[in-house]
């Protein structure tokens, strides 16, 4: 989730969530920070703010996360993390890049990732991400809350994506709902998580 106010934000969350967040500290390469709350069967959420630093306006999610916090915040987009980015590297024909953030523990937290270009303009797909650290925000501590339903506004319903089947099969139970994205008024993307 986009937001401009990142502890507020995360406080009211997490109180509907009946968890809490926690500081995940600056992502340095993309100009943002977060914090983050584990969900049952191994998803996470973050609070995502963009930082008054060269790079937020020098990186495609620093632009994205600062746009979306200046019309309101909202949700941005989804990420699916993979053990086998290599195969995802093969589709898109690019090369995966690496990030990192530092926590305020000053442990270092490390991935690669690939398909925020797409994301920028169709928000309806996920981009993909491999941990190069055992300690991902999954494993952060218990998770007391589960994602129950996604919401995307997207008339195509992942048509096009080449890894929809493998999107659909890692929702772990949640239900998927498409909405018309001209009749809800509404940009594509993802709308909702209960």
């Amino acid at each position: 989730m986009a937001v401009e106010q990142l502890s507020g934000t995360a406080d009211r969350l997490g109180a509907r969530l009946g968890s809490t967040f926690v500081d995940g500290g600056a992502h340095p390469r993309f100009g943002t920070r977060n914090f983050t709350t584990p969900l049952q069967n191994g998803p996470n959420i973050e609070n995502v703010c963009s930082l008054d630093h060269p790079e937020t306006e020098q990186t495609r999610l620093g632009k994205a996360v600062s746009k979306k916090a200046e019309g309101g915040g909202d949700w941005l987009t989804w990420v699916f993390a993979t053990g086998y980015i290599s195969k995802i590297v093969e589709k898109f024909r690019r090369n995966a890049i690496e990030g990192h953030r530092t926590r305020p523990d000053c442990s270092d937290l490390k991935w690669k990732q690939i398909g925020l270009n797409e994301i920028t303009d169709s928000r309806e797909f996920p981009f993909f991400v491999q941990w190069l650290t055992d300690d991902y925000p999954s494993q952060d501590r218990k998770a007391v809350a589960a994602i129950e339903k996604i919401t995307i506004a997207d008339t195509d319903h992942l048509a096009d994506s080449w890894f929809k089947s493998e999107i659909l099969g890692a929702l772990n139970g949640a239900d998927i709902e498409f909405i018309d994205p001209p009749t809800m008024r509404v940009s594509r993307g993802l709308l909702r998580c209960i």
